[in-house]
Order: structure tokens, then C-alpha cells, then sequence
């Protein structure tokens, strides 16, 4: 069984989809998951499927959408009631979100270390387990209650794994993603820092200056504030040519241990 969130929700038997029958379905499922075996109160779920607007057989549709869930996951799963609420054990089933928390704290671990291949191999699986923006098809409650949260986690496995392929001298391949993700997250300092520093290292110092400037000025005028340390920092060394604004002589191997071309 493998259970999916980090996308589109669903169910999988090896190849066979479970098809979970509407929005409703779909949030109770990802909520249970997102508890990881914690108990989910009624209240909670409630809010979770209709907001602060619960029907008034509240307690009766919430035991026949779980009971639709449950028939739906089959005896692989356990569904089980507590006193208040109720809590899924998926047993040894897959589940994306554990495992992208897994291979995230394990390649951010690695990059702490300075093993930036195994960062890099190891962020890039965490970050193979998305299929597309979270909680897709569940309740508008549910998603934006965890949405955010979920998408902040994925940014910042993104950022890491950038960081190890900087550190490896990937920073070539780099520009075309890096452009791409400040133009989609103009206000995240990290991506427009590691930018910055891309550029820089293919001899594109006046552009990397020019990105920036534009960084400072939309932070004045979007929310009032003057660039964080990071980016003022790397603006200070690339203005006196740090020699620290390069990679780390970290060569790229393959598994056998003979050096790969890092660009």
C-alpha cells in the first residue's frame, strides 16, 4: 500500500488505484495521515471538512465518510475509534510526506557535514516524492491549514539540495532553475542569494549585482523591510571579490568513487 499527499490524494494497492469517492473522502484520509497515528478529534475533522459551518447531523456524516474511507483503504489499514476521535495505522504501507521527511533530514544532515553528493542524492529523493502542490482535492480548510506549511517544508529541501549542487560547482546548470524560482518566490532571499552567487561564478558579476538591487528594492516596496544578512552579505563579497563566493574543492563522484564533471 502506498499513501499519497504531496500531491494529488490517493491510495495505491502496487498498481491499482483505490479510488476515494470526493472531496470529503479525500480530506478525512489526509488529515488521519498528517496526524501520523495521532488521534484526530471530531472537532478537529469537523473543522476540516466544513469550517466553522458543521451540519447538523454532524456526528452521523462524520462516521459514514470515515466508514467510506475505511472500506476504501480495505484491511491493510486500521481506522480505529478512540474517545473522541480517530487515528490511522498504516502498518508498513508507504506514506510520501514520512518519507520526504526522512530523506530531507537526512541530506540536510549530510550538507551540515560538508558531504555534499549525499546531501544532494539524498534531497533530490526527498524532493521525487512531490507530485504536485499538496492536499490537492481535499476541503479548503484542511488545505489551508496545512498547505503552507507542507510548501514551506518543500522549499526548504529545494534551497538545501541547491546549495549542495553549489557546493559541487554545479552552478552552470543551476542558472536556468534559480531564475526560474525567483521569479516564481521574488520575496525568498535564500533562492535570490544563491542567484547571486551562481552568476557570479560564471563571471556574471554585473548581473548578479543587478539581481540584487531588484530584490532590495521589491523588499522596500512589498512589505518595507531592507535585505536580510544573507543577501547583504553575499552583495558585500561580491563586491570585493571574495574568494569565499566559490564552491568548495567538493569534486562530484560517481558511486564507484571516480570523479564525475561537476557542471
Amino acid at each position: 500500500m502506498e499513501y499519497g499527499i504531496l500531491g494529488p490524494v490517493r491510495v495505491r494497492d502496487g498498481a491499482t488505484e483505490r479510488v476515494l469517492d470526493g472531496a470529503k473522502q479525500r480530506t478525512v484520509l489526509a488529515a488521519l495521515l498528517l496526524a501520523e497515528g495521532s488521534v484526530v478529534a471530531d472537532t478537529g475533522l469537523s473543522w476540516f471538512l466544513w469550517g466553522d459551518r458543521p451540519p447538523a447531523t454532524l456526528t452521523a456524516q462524520l462516521y459514514n465518510h470515515v466508514s467510506r474511507v475505511r472500506r476504501t483503504l480495505g484491511p491493510e489499514a486500521c481506522i480505529a475509534r478512540s474517545a473522541h476521535g480517530y487515528h490511522l495505522r498504516t502498518g508498513s504501507a508507504l506514506v510520501d510526506l514520512l518519507e520526504f521527511r526522512e530523506l530531507a533530514g537526512q541530506g540536510k544532515a549530510a550538507l551540515a557535514e560538508g558531504k555534499y553528493q549525499e546531501a544532494s542524492d539524498l534531497l533530490r529523493g526527498a524532493l521525487a516524492q512531490w507530485r504536485g502542490p499538496a492536499l490537492a482535492g481535499v476541503s479548503e480548510h484542511l488545505a489551508a491549514a496545512e498547505g503552507p506549511p507542507l510548501e514551506e517544508a518543500r522549499t526548504t529541501a529545494l534551497a538545501s539540495r541547491i546549495e549542495a549542487d553549489l557546493a559541487l560547482g554545479r552552478h552552470p546548470r543551476l542558472l536556468p532553475e534559480l531564475t526560474r524560482l525567483v521569479a516564481h518566490h521574488p520575496l525568498h532571499e535564500r533562492f535570490r542569494a544563491q542567484l547571486m552567487t551562481a552568476l557570479y561564478r560564471c563571471d556574471r558579476q554585473g548581473e548578479a549585482l543587478a539581481v540584487y538591487d531588484r530584490g532590495r528594492h521589491l523588499l522596500a516596496r512589498e512589505i518595507g523591510v531592507e535585505p536580510g544578512q544573507l543577501l547583504r552579505g553575499i552583495h558585500r563579497a561580491i563586491l570585493t571579490a571574495d574568494p569565499g563566493l566559490y564552491a568548495p574543492l567538493a569534486p562530484a563522484t560517481t558511486p564507484d568513487g571516480r570523479q564525475r564533471d561537476p557542471a
